[in-house]
């Protein structure tokens, strides 16, 4: 009796005491369908980051990391699905990986409180964070990139591009649609030829986009493609004998997946970037250390050092670093949505932060404010080196075209606020 007595004594206690939460992280990610090639290494990387905070650091401020992953094969509504089985979980932050999922979800999160980012893809108005209260896309956007290939051209050929034609291959999506008014805008200011050539989805079948590309003869060709689409772009380009340094990707259309079915075709070809190529950085001997060897790792450990998994690692990153702003703002390791909203919107990533993230020189800086959530637009190059078999970053990071980016950033915020009743500002 004085036994059960003391096991109900403990168990009282037990219950009387707060609960350890987790920091709960959900990743909407696609091992399945279409586009898993792709989805397979940003959710290792993802996953994989938080697993190395939890063994090596006991978490993020004394609070344990929990992943929560749910498979959307890429679908917008099972995306859309996730997300309401996963919001009640304690969910601090969404990174959908998807602009179809992206665009469904920005007032469901706004209404919910839940803070969302969008890295390099998205809605690229949300940069406006006096309108977007919940939404963040830094470091950088297609826009950004949009006027980043526009910049790297224009260092190519020393300046000028009048009269130069460029010609943009994307994807027939929301996605591949995004970079184009931004490029109409660039031509003006520039002077160049702007021809548009979209592929449908999946983007299997390119033989009339590029005889048309052949037959126009342009000096460039940028691509806004994803999945199955990059690669067969690639190949069409090298039958024709088009000069893959003058073929640039936006970052969605640079991995290896991208390049490697064209063989020694794809040498030359450049792709936009926002971060670090290759695993040449500290953090990788802790990942392999911790959570690859330990057995731990969400994949087979084989695509460490890939875009798309440093893509991954990159974006648990920056959700690490502003958990940590977000502690810090309010005295406690554990946060809510709320609580991490405001750290995400302070957020700043300086070069220290990086190096001691294992990181260094991984991605430009920049700081988050409340007007903006998109970072300072910094883009750089990177190209394949097919012998190699890998990716070289061949620029530095250079900013895009603020006085045009900016513009076209406040007409859509403005016109999405007037449609949805929104009063812009901070609070």
């Amino acid at each position: 009796m004085k036994l059960k007595l003391a096991t109900m004594a403990v168990a009282a206690v037990m219950a009387a005491a707060p609960v350890m939460a987790d920091l709960v992280f959900p990743a909407l990610s696609y091992r399945t369908g279409p586009y898993a090639a792709n989805g397979i290494p940003f959710a290792d990387g993802y996953a994989d980051y938080f697993t190395l905070l939890n063994e090596r650091d006991g978490g993020i401020g004394g609070e344990k990391t929990k992943l929560v992953e749910c498979e959307t094969g890429y679908s917008t509504e099972k995306g859309v699905e996730c997300y309401e089985a996963t919001k009640g979980e304690g969910a601090l932050v969404y990174q959908p990986l998807s602009t179809g999922i992206t665009y469904q979800l920005i007032p469901k999160v706004t209404a919910d409180g839940i803070p969302m980012h969008t890295m390099g893809y998205g809605r690229t108005s949300a940069k406006n964070g006096e309108v977007f209260g919940n939404i963040f896309n830094y470091p950088a956007n297609y826009w950004d990139g949009a006027s980043g290939a526009i910049n790297h051209v224009l260092d190519v050929e020393g300046g000028d591009i009048k009269g130069k034609k460029i010609t943009l291959v994307y994807h027939n999506s929301a996605y591949g649609k995004e970079p184009i008014r931004t490029l109409e805008e660039l031509a003006k200011k520039h002077d160049f030829k702007l021809t548009l050539i979209p592929v449908d989805h999946p983007g299997q079948e390119q033989k009339s986009q590029w005889l048309q590309i052949r037959r126009e003869k342009p000096d460039y060709v940028f691509m806004w493609g994803w999945g199955v689409m990059n690669s067969v772009a690639i190949q069409e380009a090298s039958n024709i004998k088009f000069p893959m340094d003058h073929f640039i990707g936006i970052w969605w259309s640079g991995s290896e997946n991208d390049v490697l079915p064209a063989g020694a075709g794809a040498n030359g070809y450049k792709s936009l970037t926002f971060h670090g190529v290759g695993s040449d950085y500290p953090v990788y001997g802790d990942i392999q250390k911790y959570v690859v060897d330990a057995g731990k790792a969400a994949g087979a450990g084989d695509q460490l050092g890939t875009v798309l998994y440093n893509r991954g690692l990159y974006a648990a990153m920056l959700a690490a670093e502003a958990v940590k702003t977000a502690q810090g703002i309010h005295g406690t390791a554990a946060i809510n949505a709320a609580q991490m909203r405001d750290g995400m919107a302070a957020l700043e990533i300086t070069a220290a932060k990086m190096a001691a993230a294992g990181l260094p020189d991984f991605g430009p800086e920049f700081k988050v404010s409340c007007q903006n959530h998109g970072g300072n637009g910094f883009v750089g190059v990177a190209q394949w080196d097919a012998a190699a078999g890998k990716w070289n970053s061949v620029s530095g990071y250079v900013q895009s075209d603020q006085d045009v980016i900016g513009a076209l950033v406040a007409e859509d915020s403005a016109a999405y606020a007037a449609e949805n009743n929104i009063t812009p500002g901070c609070n």
